[in-house]
């Protein structure tokens, strides 16, 4: 499997990521196009493709603050599911380096949910129970809470405090 990391919204590969993006996260969980362009241009960030027999496969949209690793997006096609594709894909982002981990996750409140929990947690993560939302993607929309996840180890609450208030408003565009 092929890793590419796109820097631009012209870049090859982009407008496939797009697609799968806006079908694979509701649209309080997933920035605008203006605002992704924008969120692009920041060295932290990194939107990162994968190719698989020449096809685009998925991606893995995630954030380098230096002393953790934040999983923004993950998704792969719905013809690679089930498959070893995201088990792959999230092995090797594991295995880059000893950094630890920290992803965000709904309320386990379905079955689709549940599972998605079940299959970060087979890969070692850990589920944190610490209050956590974020805010609105856009004006007329109230602010999420979701869960939060880790690698390899549970999050304290100063690491949470750490996360919401110097890094979480890093990954939102001004124009949020």
């Amino acid at each position: 499997m092929i890793q590419k990391r796109l820097k631009t919204t012209s870049a090859n590969s982009f407008q496939e990521a797009w697609k799968l993006y806006e079908d694979a996260f509701p649209p309080q969980e997933r920035r605008l196009w203006h605002e992704q362009k924008y969120i692009l241009q920041n060295d932290k960030y990194h939107f990162d493709v994968y190719i698989r027999k020449n096809q685009f496969t998925g991606f893995l949209l995630w954030w380098n603050f230096g002393t953790f690793r934040y999983i923004d997006h993950f998704a792969t096609i719905a013809a690679q599911r089930n498959k070893g594709i995201g088990k792959q894909i999230l092995q090797d982002f594991l295995n880059l380096n000893a950094t630890p981990i920290i992803l965000e996750v709904e309320l386990p409140s379905s079955h689709i949910e549940q599972r998605r929990i079940q299959f970060y947690k087979r890969l070692g993560f850990q589920l944190n129970h610490h209050y956590y939302e974020i805010p609105p993607s856009e004006k007329n929309q109230s602010p999420l809470q979701l869960l939060l996840m880790s690698y390899p180890h549970p999050l304290t609450d100063n690491d949470v405090e750490l996360f919401v208030e110097k890094y979480l408003p890093m990954t939102f565009s001004p124009e949020s």
